[in-house]
């Protein structure tokens, strides 16, 4: 077997990756990847260089999977801060380490190609993996929001498995948003109702914009206010720079953007990606504060998009416990972790399964913070 490293996308025929992976998941597709790179998000400078693997056998192509080297934790969404000051402090490196992921994007998806005609072709992808990384004096192998039988199969494989909750919204065959409303109970439906009916009285305007559809100032626009709320809430500008928006998502199918603007002009704006299922809601930011303008920009908005457009699924991103209220069901999300050092194995296996029993726990609990009507 032969395990081969690329250090760009680039690097990988287009059409392979897409034979490996697809195209209906946005956010490991070579295009996104291959922009993330070319507009400075990734790379070895931002501590994200990417070190996409291939597993060959008998010159055929058994497995692969995205991944990056990493120097820091930041954009992961999966917190792991307290394992690289564990090994700090009993002598040892954390950084750096592989990580398998959507950079900055805690979306679950694919993660892992496998050949169909080799059954084994995991095992001997987590093989030749982890021997790849010992040899680099890696300190571990992360892969992030991974789809729950894969991360199932990890899992018996011996890498630990992570639980967390994200809240997203399930479209049940609603014909609009009031017959959504319907399904919640009178308090809940009058308090969302009251939220939409604040934005419109404070003479705000929505637009919703496919990513061909936006203009080159609508994407300007939109950086600045990412830019703006980012430096607000982290006291940096973000992990992706005005190029990736103005260059990048016009070119992409799958962007959707909503933008608000006041009696002055453009004042917030909401980024989304879509596949043919699916909504993700990834990016917001304002230029100046008005009432409830975040969740109907980011939640309402959405809803509405999938309701009209027949997506199943809308996914706003991670945390945020007040979306129960507004009917993002509480989710459960996978993770797996590989680490070389045996010492720390015991540890942390017992760490994950107690996590994964709170976890579990929470996710149960918040179901009934949900706003729906109480069902027989």
């Amino acid at each position: 077997m032969e395990l081969s490293v690329h250090h760009s996308i680039g690097e990988l025929a287009a059409s392979d990756w897409l034979s490996w992976f697809g195209d209906d998941y946005p956010f490991i597709s070579h295009a996104f990847l291959l922009g993330l790179e070319q507009t400075g998000c990734t790379g070895a400078n931002q501590g994200w260089q990417p070190s996409h693997l291939v597993l060959r056998e008998a010159n055929k192509v058994i497995a692969a999977v995205p991944a990056f080297l990493k120097t820091h934790s930041y954009g992961e969404y999966v917190f792991d801060w307290a394992w690289a000051d564990a090994w700090e402090r009993s002598g040892k490196r954390y950084y750096p380490k592989l990580v398998t992921a959507a950079p900055f994007t805690p979306a679950s998806g694919p993660r892992v190609f496998l050949d169909p005609e080799t059954p084994d072709a995991l095992e001997k992808l987590v093989s030749a993996v982890g021997l790849w990384c010992r040899e680099r004096e890696l300190s571990s192998w992360h892969l992030l929001f991974c789809a729950e039988p894969v991360s199932d199969r990890l899992s018996d494989l011996g890498l630990h498995q992570r639980l967390t909750t994200q809240f997203h919204w399930y479209n049940h065959d609603y014909s609009s948003f009031d017959d959504f409303l319907a399904t919640c109970s009178s308090r809940k439906r009058k308090n969302l109702r009251k939220e939409r009916a604040r934005v419109a009285d404070q003479g705000l305007s929505i637009r919703t914009l496919s990513g061909r559809e936006a203009t080159a100032e609508d994407w300007r626009v939109f950086h600045r206010c990412y830019q703006h709320t980012y430096a607000k809430r982290s006291g940096h500008g973000g992990y992706l720079t005005r190029e990736f928006f103005t260059d990048i998502c016009p070119t992409l199918d799958s962007t959707v953007l909503v933008l608000a603007d006041d009696d002055q002009g453009p004042v917030a704006g909401a980024l989304y990606f879509q596949s043919s299922d699916t909504l993700y809601g990834r990016y917001w930011g304002c230029l100046r504060e008005y009432e409830h303008l975040h969740f109907e920009a980011c939640y309402y908005r959405g809803i509405e998009y999938c309701i009209e457009r027949g997506l199943r699924r809308f996914d706003p991103g991670a945390q945020g416990e007040h979306k129960i209220q507004r009917g993002f069901e509480p989710t459960l999300t996978y993770s797996n972790h590989w680490v070389a050092a045996e010492e720390f194995n015991q540890a942390l296996s017992a760490f994950c399964i107690r996590e994964g029993e709170h976890v579990r726990e929470y996710c149960e609990a918040a179901r009934d913070l949900l706003p729906f009507k109480a069902t027989e």
